[in-house]
């Protein structure tokens, strides 16, 4: 029943989570004017982030209005954040927090464009909640969970297949407010954030994909440049041949020598 460990950057994230709420706490009960200033400026806005305020496809994460939905965001982010900061080291973590924060709130900005669905603003750090919940469970697909504070556990699965659906109906019942759209990207951004980053199978797969679609342009650009040798220099009434991988093959009664090779001197 012990508490996870406070530290690295779970703590650093929720240290800034918590002064940024006390300070908008302070300033709704002493000056209104500035703390609805706070939130207008911090706060995901499809219309301002068209006017330019690309800011708040970051800064949404730490702007809270509602003491529950700041209590449970935090709370998700505490117990499982430090296994999976554990598991890819703070650098890693910082990353996967904000690239979920951030590609929750640009799918969720596209979507509003459709001017039907994610309307309104988004808020709180739900989605990096949401995208850290499924990223430890990629990792520990098997393992159950304490649902805390109920002393029974559940194997992580169903909590994941739990918070989709919970989000989903929330998300049907407000017409696909963008709040919700952005809580249910975050699950998929976690998904995306270890496909790309943390599976080394995957990541390994896209590196070799990617060197072998280069190593294919340069042989292209060999063969190429080869055919076009050959022209030019059949227009100087000289003959010169080539092989399938665009190398050199010198006439037969050339004194050079090769060491047997068959596809001739490498040019």
């Amino acid at each position: 029943m012990g508490l996870p460990p406070f530290r690295g950057a779970v703590r650093v994230i929720i240290l800034a989570s918590v002064a940024i709420y006390v300070v908008i706490l302070l300033l709704f009960s002493f000056a209104p004017t500035e703390g609805r200033a706070i939130l207008d400026f911090g706060v995901l806005d499809p219309g301002h982030v068209r006017q330019g305020w690309l800011w708040q496809l970051a800064t949404y994460a730490f702007m809270y209005v509602d003491p529950l939905d700041f209590v449970l965001s935090l709370l998700g982010i505490y117990f499982l954040g430090w296994a999976v900061e554990e598991r890819i080291g703070p650098t890693a973590f910082y990353t996967l927090f904000f690239g979920s924060i951030i590609l929750s709130a640009l799918t969720g900005f596209v979507l509003s464009l459709s001017g039907k669905i994610a309307q309104g603003p988004a808020l709180g750090s739900g989605a990096a909640a949401n995208a850290i919940l499924m990223v430890f469970f990629l990792f520990n697909r098997g393992a159950p969970l304490m649902l805390f504070p109920l002393p029974i556990r559940i194997p992580v699965k169903w909590i994941v297949l739990f918070t989709a659906g919970i989000e989903t109906a929330y998300l049907l019942l407000n017409h696909f407010a963008l709040f919700y759209c952005v809580l249910l990207l975050g699950l998929g951004s976690g998904y995306v954030w270890y496909a790309v980053f943390l599976s080394r199978g995957v990541s390994l797969g896209v590196s070799e994909r990617y060197y072998g679609l280069r190593n294919t342009y340069y042989r292209w650009k060999r063969r190429r440049a080869a055919r076009k040798f050959e022209v030019y220099m059949r227009g100087h009434n000289r003959t010169v041949n080539f092989d399938e991988h665009g190398n050199y093959i010198p006439p037969e009664d050339s004194d050079k020598q090769n060491g047997g090779s068959k596809s001739g001197w490498v040019n």
